[in-house]
């Protein structure tokens, strides 16, 4: 069964009416999930405030905290439980314990702080029994074992599976024993770290930090009203955010989630209808922007590079230490609070080089922190701060100055840096000659495409593999990068990845020639997706799919775009639309619709045996390999359904009247069994042109659509054409439309031109991309 941790912070359990907000939400719980706890309100603070009492012997000062301890929690258990409950008397006998140890001078601090959560836990797991959910608690001090200051966790993993699948397990924060049962404490925000570990622990599919906020945002949206609070962020930048000291995010809370799959989400207690942020691995998100304040901060320079000093001062602290590599140095941020330790800590190899400045990080995706540093120096310029230090690095940038940015300031810095347009993240379906060609394409057309919306290639699709990237897929080696490091992978997998992308748009590119994959158009659509697509089944399924798809498409208000379905880059759908768009009325479609079709039709003699240039063709690649799929003439019959329902007919791929180019008989077995009975092909197509012939006209695969019969008139055959007809005229290859309508009722409309080809229809396919684009950028 899958299990998921959920943390509850102080400000959550600050009151009896916060408990009961909480029990509300433990109630939409699975038993097997296990509920972390911090202390209740200010708890810890008051414990703190006891120890320091203690610590300096202010025996008034202990009674008096021992009292404010005792009216707090009592209160809070009294009207919750009632003051009859085991829970009131477990209380009253820590807090006479308490005093007691304090009176003996037998008081020992982890031990002492540890009663917050313990309180919390007991608490909280009671009071869901009396709302009816059944749920137990647990001290933490038996599930997580620390031997010099290292976290045993092998021996935790397998402490942890006394947690309970009948019920909800509520586990203290904060608190760890050593090794032969002492209390020893998590450090600051340890309730967070002990939520991320007993995820990791149980392997649960996620962790939900609820707070008093609602997630992470582009910057503190108490000071910035316009700032945005991200559905997901990557752990690399909750990382680096941490490090930066975004409240929200501790870097030691991060930790035990690096390199796996396991989901944190903040959220607020205080609206549990919001879906909060979630954090997930770094392929799953896309790079975001935030402004984070830095207030009264000082900068050494170290003398010598040590890692491995940095990351054993930051233990020290107990706080991440962001290390800023400049022209061959190390310069070292820290709260100036820290800066006495970090001096003596270093002694003469770190020198202070500025003192108590503050100012703002900039956290952005990487290759951008350059020019936003030189954007946001410019707009402080202007502002009169004088700035003290401004350095950038891969992925971050830090202006230092002597003041703290006012909220005026703060909101100019993210109107200018941080609120830009929504992307559009692109996933493409069929690598091969045309998805290829594609690719390529995009690498030049991408900075014309980004003038209207930021593009981002983010999915590579083919048959059973992919490569999935939600930062984004680098152009110019996607195809290498696809080749060394697709995975296999699921529809089941692809709909995920697409229902997890956090872009403002999305599109799937289908230039695949699947059934199957088409199928999947209505999941894409349920997770808010455009489609283009070259694939023809969509367009041609069975008619009730093909309605309910566009309802959903158009209740979402969602776009498809499907013009190299019919004739390559000809933009025939696109004409059809803009003619009914205007008030025409088409009344006649006719044309040859397929390269192959039209190359066979223009080089067929009477001279020739057909058996033989269609060997020719297929040797030359104009067909399918089995070119019986293209003499078939189903491939016309879906072009012409699609343009039938182009223009609203409702029709079914069978009711188009279909004759085959090649007789019934070769059907059946393989192409080289057909082959075997060439002549029966032959001698067919012979007739029919003797036939032609007689009457002075030529052969031709031809799609015919008349809207103005009753019933409407739809087939698609060979037929005897005039020699001057259009349709007999083509050069080899071309494909060709003729269109009538009101306005073009006897001087027909006619788009010709090359109707297959890699490049034709990777051109058709940016031509629906880049119209996608300027739609959404409306």
């Amino acid at each position: 069964m899958t299990k998921q941790v959920y943390k509850f912070g102080g400000s959550s359990l600050s009151s009896a009416k916060r408990y009961h907000a909480v029990a509300n939400i433990c109630q939409q719980l699975a038993y097997g999930d296990a509920i972390v706890v911090s202390a209740a309100g200010k708890t810890t603070d008051t414990l703190v405030r006891l120890w320091s009492c203690y610590h300096n012997q202010d025996h008034k000062g202990v009674g008096e905290v021992i009292a404010l301890l005792k009216d707090h929690q009592c209160a809070l258990v009294s009207e919750l439980l009632g003051d009859k409950s085991e829970v009131y008397a477990h209380f009253i006998d820590d807090i006479n314990a308490i005093s007691q140890r304090a009176g003996c001078a037998e008081l020992e601090q982890a031990w002492l702080l540890a009663h917050g959560e313990l309180w919390s836990a007991r608490l909280l797991a009671h009071y869901l029994n009396k709302q009816g959910v059944a749920a137990t608690h647990f001290d933490s001090r038996k599930l997580f074992v620390v031997a010099q200051n290292n976290l045993k966790h092998q021996e935790n993993t397998a402490r942890c599976q006394a947690l309970k699948s009948d019920q909800l397990n509520v586990v203290t924060g904060f608190i760890a024993s050593d090794e032969v049962g002492n209390t020893v404490t998590l450090g600051r925000n340890g309730s967070d770290y002990s939520a991320t570990l007993l995820g990791k622990y149980i392997n649960a599919s996620s962790v939900t930090i609820w707070t008093d906020t609602q997630g992470v945002y582009s910057t503190d949206p108490r000071k910035v009203e316009k700032a945005v609070k991200y559905n997901k962020i990557s752990q690399q930048q909750a990382q680096q955010l941490a490090r930066l000291g975004n409240p929200v995010l501790h870097a030691k809370t991060l930790t035990p989630l690096k390199d796996s799959d396991i989901k944190l989400v903040v959220r607020s207690s205080y609206d549990s209808h919001s879906d909060g942020t979630q954090v997930v691995a770094n392929e799953q998100a896309k790079a975001k922007r935030f402004l984070t304040t830095l207030a009264s901060v000082d900068v050494f320079q170290l003398t010598h590079n040590n890692k491995d000093s940095i990351r054993e001062l930051s233990i020290i602290l107990q706080h991440p230490l962001q290390p800023l590599e400049v022209e061959g140095n190390t310069l070292l941020l820290v709260p100036s609070q820290f800066g006495e330790q970090v001096a003596s800590y270093y002694l003469q190899d770190a020198v202070l080089i500025e003192s108590n400045v503050s100012g703002v990080a900039i956290v952005s995706e990487a290759g951008s922190e350059s020019q936003l540093l030189e954007s946001a120096k410019a707009l402080l310029e202007k502002q009169s701060m004088t700035l003290r230090g401004a350095w950038s690095q891969n992925g971050f940038a830090i202006l230092l100055g002597d003041q703290l940015l006012e909220s005026d300031t703060l909101s100019l810095l993210h109107e200018e840096l941080i609120t830009a347009k929504q992307e559009l993240a692109v996933i493409v379906a069929g690598i091969g000659n045309v998805g290829e060609v594609f690719l390529s394409q995009l690498n030049d057309q991408l900075a014309r495409l980004n003038t209207l919306l930021p593009v981002k290639l983010v999915g590579l699709l083919r048959s059973s593999t992919s490569l999935l990237n939600g930062q984004g897929i680098e152009l110019a080696t996607a195809s290498a990068n696809f080749k060394n490091n697709a995975k296999a992978s699921s529809p089941e997998q692809i709909i995920e990845f697409i229902k997890e992308l956090d872009y403002g748009h999305k599109v799937v590119i289908d230039i695949t020639a699947s059934e199957s994959f088409s199928k999947l158009y209505p999941e894409f659509a349920l997770h808010d997706c455009h489609i283009i697509s070259a694939n023809k089944y969509a367009g041609t399924a069975e008619l009730n799919w093909y309605e309910n798809l566009r309802r959903l498409q158009t209740e979402k208000n969602l776009l498809w775009r499907y013009n190299t379905s019919v004739g390559a880059g000809l933009p025939i759908n696109f004409a059809l639309k803009d003619l009914q768009n205007s008030g025409d009325k088409i009344t006649k479609i006719s044309g040859v619709f397929s390269g192959t079709l039209s190359w066979l039709g223009a080089n067929y003699s009477l001279d020739k045996k057909f058996s033989d240039l269609v060997e020719q063709a297929r040797e030359l690649g104009f067909t399918e390999p089995d070119p019986r799929e293209d003499l078939s003439g189903r491939d016309v019959q879906r072009k012409l359904l699609i343009l039938a329902r182009e223009l609203g007919l409702s029709l079914e791929l069978d009711d188009i009247e279909l004759s085959a180019w090649m007789p019934n008989e070769l059907a059946e077995g393989s192409w080289q069994d057909a082959l075997a009975k060439r002549e029966l092909l032959d001698t067919f197509v012979e007739e029919l042109a003797l036939d032609a012939q007689r009457e002075g006209n030529t052969l031709r695969y031809v799609a015919e659509l008349d809207t103005t019969t009753s019933p409407i008139t739809a087939k698609v055959g060979l037929k005897a054409v005039a020699p001057s007809a259009a349709v007999a005229t083509l050069t080899p290859g071309d494909n060709i439309f003729v269109i009538n309508s009101v306005w073009y009722a006897d001087n027909a409309l006619i788009i010709q031109g090359p109707g297959a080809g890699r490049e034709v229809t990777a051109a058709g396919v940016h031509s629906d991309l880049y119209w996608l684009c300027h739609k959404l950028s409306e």
